[in-house]
């Protein structure tokens, strides 16, 4: 029997005899009877300890075994089976609930929506590393990529909160450093080109990319209420705008003269989603021979608009931003006779365009 915590100091002081035929010092003794104290509550003898914490120690190559036992003590915790679906659904209407922005909750629907369909599984069955191929099968440029990431680790957050999951996959997954990098516009023959290889479904999105600047997600969610070419204006509504704040942006000649085409349509303007209206994007480009670059349109449309007018906090009111951002990004990327060839790109043969409003010179 091993002593007690009150007579350990004499058991101690005695080890000073002989041990395996050896004589040990005080220090060596209490090094050698500290473990026997720790063990003493559990019931095994340091014989057992020794070995098993040896062999746990080779497996584990010495690393991390207090986590590595942690971690089991979580996979054995029971949890709630749930399909990612459902955790989306919830997630989503949690968020409803606390009055989370229709754009962000749009967001989340339209980002997570492509994972469910792709995990049709139990959302405490899903890997790192399946989580991981995902994502890189995207293609996604770093910007995506990141908002893609963010989202699924919210997601799995809200899984493992509720019991629906054991740990977060996405912790472990690549991350990406997303920084400002150069300002990739497109040409006005980029532009041309794009506009004659767009099919007449996304060439709407195209032209209003190009001469309004309104973002992707703000495009995705317009409606053709939202354009009046009689007044010429976009009306940019708090729950289509990304900043949660109405504007109104101008409609120039050029524009008008693209969507003429399309008076009289009703619905969204793109009636798809951001996976449909990406794909179309990336088919566009190849069928016209060129790159597509993420943000282009916005950023052709801020630096030619800003070259041509000169007035940052205009442009800035048009793009929905500050006149700081404006300067910061878009001053003097283009010459002002780029920005006049740039309006100047026209369908063919040319629209009329004089019975749908007032004209003004591409405002």
């Amino acid at each position: 029997m091993y002593p007690g915590r009150g007579d350990f100091a004499g058991w101690a002081c005695s080890c000073r005899r002989a041990f395996d035929g050896s004589m040990i010092l005080d220090t060596e003794a209490a090094s050698f009877g500290r473990p026997i104290e720790l063990l003493q509550p559990t019931g095994v003898t340091l014989e057992l300890a020794a070995a098993t914490f040896a062999e746990t120690f080779q497996i584990l190559k010495g690393n991390a075994i207090v986590e590595a036992a942690k971690s089991y003590m979580v996979r054995h915790t029971p949890i709630q089976p749930k399909s990612v679906a459902e955790v989306v659904a919830e997630l989503i209407a949690v968020k409803g609930s606390r009055k989370a922005s229709l754009p962000y909750v749009q967001d989340l629907r339209s980002r997570l929506g492509r994972f469910a369909d792709a995990f049709k599984m139990d959302a405490g069955n899903v890997t790192t590393p399946e989580v991981q191929a995902w994502l890189d099968g995207l293609k996604l440029a770093p910007q995506s990529y990141f908002n893609f990431r963010r989202v699924l680790h919210l997601l799995f957050q809200f899984a493992v909160a509720r019991g629906y999951a054991f740990e977060n996959p996405v912790t472990r997954t690549k991350q990406v450093k997303v920084n400002g990098g150069e300002i990739e516009i497109f040409t006005s023959d980029e532009i041309a080109r794009l506009l004659s290889a767009a099919s007449s479904k996304f060439l709407p999105v195209l032209a209003v990319g190009a001469f309004a600047g309104l973002r992707s997600a703000e495009i995705e969610r317009l409606d053709w209420a939202d354009i009046d070419l009689a007044a010429r204006i976009i009306k940019v509504g708090v729950s289509k705008a990304k900043t949660a704040s109405r504007r109104i942006v101008p409609i120039c000649d050029t524009l008008a003269s693209w969507l003429v085409l399309y008076a009289g349509q009703q619905g969204m303007v793109w009636p798809g989603n951001s996976a449909t209206m990406t794909r179309a994007e990336w088919q566009t480009a190849a069928a016209a021979g060129i790159k597509w670059k993420h943000n282009a349109l916005r950023y052709s449309y801020a630096s030619y608009r800003f070259a041509q007018i000169g007035a940052a906090g205009r442009v800035a009111g048009e793009l929905g931003n500050s006149a700081a951002v404006v300067h910061r990004y878009y001053r003097e990327l283009v010459k002002q006779s780029d920005a006049e060839a740039r309006f100047a790109v026209m369908p063919a043969p040319p629209a009329n365009i004089a019975t749908i409003g007032p004209r003004h010179s591409n405002i």
